[in-house]
């Protein structure tokens, strides 16, 4: 299999606008951090409670934020995901909110160390302005991948009708899919980004509470991975037992976010340093579990419908791809029916995917 490599303006765009905003906001929390290490006052760099592990938590999560992105950047050009480049977009929106929201937090726990004379004063007014400026790239980020995903929704309506043909029926059976399988990506990163803040930030949990919390990390993975296997074959006893775990882990996240509001006074505190970030993934977490239990229900009944052959045949639609891409540049594209299709220019009827 070879390397997928950006072959137009519009592809190369993404993904340079994805590496350039990753780049410039791990450079900012990356000072932000090592700020933070030097203005540790001695033997607190090795001890003390939640307030001391905030901002490295917060690092590392966007790390993992922006390295997962570009992952998921890459798989959406080198399929020419349309929905996956939507929902690229709405991820950008939510890390933007992320950045907004860990303002207040640092400030907070700046100032319960600095009460307990754990830090040096000067530490908030050195990081402030670049915990400011975090969230404005984020922001300009967002924007030029909005414009450039609705380039690429023109650029990419062509592969959807290549691969699936002039059939709406099945051309929307295969959008559900779509759907459904960006989801579960988007999934992963809310469950673990909320269960790694939950075991580094969150003090004294009980045992049972803490090596539950464990389990769920790579029961997370195999889930999701199993979700898109039993979707590929067409498994509906295997997706009614998604299905219930979908519900179920619902279920924890009410909970879980139930929890952090009606602990006692002491438990809340315990929860303070991470209670608004805890309860914006939480939340999130919850809406989108709804909607993939919609669209998990919206995929079952799709099945035995034609669909099959065309989500498990990869290797031979992206060969076919090939062969027509010698054939046809993407600005002049056959049509069907005596119909023309433009991606690039108002001219002619757009090629919509729904």
């Amino acid at each position: 299999m070879s390397l997928y490599i950006p072959n137009s303006l519009w592809t190369w765009s993404f993904l340079a606008i994805s590496i350039t905003q990753a780049g410039i906001a791990l450079g900012l929390e990356g000072y932000v951090f090592a700020n933070f290490q030097s203005h540790l006052r001695g033997a607190w760099r090795e001890a003390g409670g939640s307030e001391v592990k905030t901002i490295p938590t917060y690092l590392s999560l966007l790390i993992f934020a922006f390295v997962y992105q570009l992952v998921l950047v890459y798989d959406a050009l080198a399929n020419k995901n349309t929905i996956q480049v939507i929902g690229l977009c709405i991820m950008n929106l939510g890390i933007l909110v992320y950045t907004a929201i860990q303002i207040d937090q640092i400030k907070d726990a700046t100032a319960a160390l600095t009460t307990k004379n754990m830090i040096w004063p000067e530490f908030w007014p050195s990081v402030k302005s670049f915990l400011f400026a975090s969230p404005c790239v984020i922001a300009l980020g967002t924007v030029l991948l909005s414009y450039v995903a609705w380039k690429l929704y023109d650029e990419f309506a062509w592969s959807i009708y290549k691969q699936i043909s002039a059939d709406l029926r099945l051309k929307r059976r295969f959008l559900v899919y779509q759907i459904y399988i960006a989801l579960l990506k988007f999934d992963f990163f809310l469950f673990i980004g909320f269960e790694v803040q939950f075991l580094v930030i969150v003090s004294n949990t009980t045992s049972t509470e803490f090596y539950l919390t464990i389990a769920t990390l790579p029961a997370t993975i195999i889930l999701l991975l199993l979700a898109a296997w039993f979707t590929k074959r067409e498994s509906k006893a295997g997706m009614g037992a998604t299905i219930f775990v979908y519900l179920c882990a619902l279920a924890y996240f009410i909970f879980k976010l139930v929890r952090i509001y009606s602990a006692n006074a002491k438990r809340k505190g315990e929860y303070a340093p991470a209670a608004r970030t805890l309860t914006v993934f939480a939340a999130i977490a919850i809406a989108l579990l709804l909607l993939t239990i919609v669209i998990a229900c919206w995929c079952t009944m799709n099945f035995n419908k034609g669909l099959k052959p065309h989500v498990n045949s990869k290797s031979s639609r992206n060969s076919s791809e090939g062969r027509h891409d010698k054939l046809y540049s993407m600005n002049d594209h056959p049509g069907y029916a005596g119909q023309g299709v433009d991606t690039h220019h108002g001219g002619g009827n757009r090629m919509e995917i729904d």
